[in-house]
């Protein structure tokens, strides 16, 4: 059944039993301390938990009060971390002659002019000159030809907000060295990405090389949660944003992806919420500004776990594909934030230390959402976290023009290469 034991969960458990009734969709789950649900499914996409109080009694359980992690120790390192018994997110920076992957100068089929460096006035690249060296892990050999023999047949699909779409953008420059391809084909209207009327953008892109049936794409959902429209008559529409249901480009399209990258984080704050009109619900009830899940740090918390606890249950139906939540990108803003004077302006790789030795992600939230689950963990947090000097900063005309320093998004060529350099290796 459609979302197992997903949606209405906060526990860091797998379920230890199913039964399933054909002729009414009936199931039990029994979670471990925790009580006994049933839950009634009208249609394969509907759930319904008759629980009186389960939501209120697990995120008193398993939510600490800063909202940020779940109670209790970290444990053994988890399996989603790793490939092959590897942590590939512990190692070293080291300067490498053969990187940037592609020119800056080159990419302009598949880069954004807003995240290409080198077509700016920027006069430092030295960030481009190194590459991730995990600690005692053997890593490929990284080129557009061997994505491209190892993902024949195959879609990748990036899922996520501004972040991810730098991380599709950085994929699709290694997939063709960077160089025009003209015999790479459109097929966002297969998966829906054709730009609405009035629009500025399609929610996505999607795009095919023949020479392998090759698919990578990307879908814009900065919540990875779905958004129902409230008031369509309205002037302004306001949209419930259910944090225990998946984006629902993920349900009608998740079949025909083979790799799939989760990510989402930046855009958790009540500027966002308010400028997009988003209003919190939680098993299809608004949140009441007294819950707990009014605060957007658990409200984040929850969504990871229901959309890893959803994806788990589809793995079990689609055992071969793979999927990755991607830990979230640090901000390196100092002396204010984007819209208080905040600046980035290191250019000096390194500065503040090449090594990453702790054997568990600093994104503890997202760390413990995979725990008990196939959903992988693709941990780039700390690795990019010290990569200061990769950020746009005030290279951007457009930007600089208004006295804002972009020190969230990375100049491409840049740190979201080595992000998909660790996900190759993984696939």
């Amino acid at each position: 059944m459609k979302g197992g034991c997903l949606h209405r969960l906060l526990v860091h458990k797998l379920c230890f039993g199913l039964v399933v009734l054909l002729t009414v969709p009936i199931v039990v789950l029994l979670l471990e301390g925790a009580p006994v649900l049933t839950i009634f499914s009208t249609t394969p996409g509907q759930l319904k938990v008759i629980s009186q109080g389960f939501l209120q009694q697990q995120e008193q359980e398993h939510l600490g009060d800063d909202g940020a992690t779940l109670a209790g120790s970290p444990g053994p390192a988890s399996m989603s971390r790793s490939h092959k018994n590897c942590n590939y997110a512990k190692g070293k920076w080291i300067e490498d002659d053969k990187q940037p992957l592609y020119s800056g100068n080159e990419c302009k089929q598949w880069l954004s002019k807003m995240w290409a460096c080198r077509m700016m006035r920027r006069a430092h690249f030295s960030y481009e000159n190194y590459r991730w060296q995990p600690h005692g892990c053997e890593m490929p050999e990284f080129t557009g030809p061997n994505f491209l023999k190892r993902m024949r047949n195959r879609t990748l699909a990036f899922v996520g907000d501004s972040l991810g779409r730098q991380q599709f953008q950085s994929m699709m420059c290694i997939a063709t060295g960077g160089k025009y391809s003209p015999e790479v084909e459109d097929v966002g209207w297969k998966y829906g990405l054709v730009k609405a009327p009035g629009a500025l953008r399609p929610d996505g892109w999607a795009y095919r090389f023949p020479s392998t049936n090759t698919t990578i794409l990307f879908y814009w959902s900065a919540t990875l949660s779905e958004l129902e429209p409230l008031n369509t008559e309205d002037t302004v529409t306001r949209y419930a944003l259910h944090l225990d249901r998946p984006v629902t480009f993920l349900k009608k399209y998740l079949n025909y992806f083979d790799v799939l990258v989760l990510n989402t984080g930046h855009h958790w704050n009540r500027g966002k919420f308010n400028g997009n009109h988003w209003e919190l619900h939680a098993d299809g009830k608004p949140v009441g500004n007294g819950s707990r899940l009014a605060d957007l740090t658990r409200a984040k918390n929850l969504t990871l776990h229901s959309i890893a606890r959803w994806m788990d249950s589809e793995l079990a139906r689609h055992p071969k594909m793979k999927v990755f939540l991607r830990t979230i990108s640090p901000r390196h803003f100092v002396n204010g934030d984007w819209n208080t004077g905040g600046t980035c302006g290191n250019t000096i790789p390194l500065s503040n230390g090449s090594e990453v030795l702790q054997d568990h992600s600093i994104d503890i939230p997202a760390e413990n959402a995979v725990k008990g689950t196939r959903v992988k963990l693709l941990d780039i947090t700390a690795i990019s976290k010290l990569r200061d000097e990769g950020h746009i900063s005030n290279s951007s005309f457009k930007k600089a023009s208004t006295g804002i320093n972009d020190c969230l998004h990375w100049c491409l060529p840049g740190i979201p290469d080595m992000w998909n350099e660790l996900l190759f290796v993984q696939i």
